[in-house]
């Protein structure tokens, strides 16, 4: 299986959280491919820039080496304006860097981990939260 990170499992991974941590280490071992979204990429660095965070920016660059950041393209901004159109003709809109990483994780055949529970408003999406707690 193939995994997109959203920007919150990102930063849960900056903040040394240990469930994130076993379950890539897990996944590393099993050869799944995991991706990191452009969008991601951007929100995470302009706030670690911001909050002048040197040894995070470090560890997003390590983290980047690991797994490849997956720039836009013009067929996941094709999904990203279908995924807008259908959620605004519901009433349900989400932010736009949410729109453009759930499409890259549609256009891609993805599964989107995310702790966002807004998310799960999007057609087609495989979610999964790493974060949840489990009962």
């Amino acid at each position: 299986m193939s995994y997109l990170l959203d920007t919150n499992i990102v930063t849960a991974i900056l903040k040394k959280n240990e469930k994130i941590r076993q379950k890539l280490l897990i996944l590393d071992l099993l050869y799944s491919k995991i991706y990191l979204p452009g969008m991601t990429y951007y929100e995470v660095k302009r706030g670690l820039i911001a909050a002048n965070a040197t040894r995070q920016l470090h560890d997003l660059n390590e983290l980047c080496k690991k797994y490849a950041v997956l720039p836009s393209d013009l067929d996941i901004l094709e999904r990203a304006a279908e995924i807008h159109a259908y959620l605004k003709s519901k009433g349900t809109l989400l932010e736009d860097a949410d729109i453009l990483i759930a499409a890259t994780a549609i256009a891609r055949d993805l599964t989107l981990v995310s702790h966002d529970s807004d998310m799960l408003r999007v057609p087609g999406l495989k979610l999964e939260d790493w974060l949840a707690t489990e009962e």
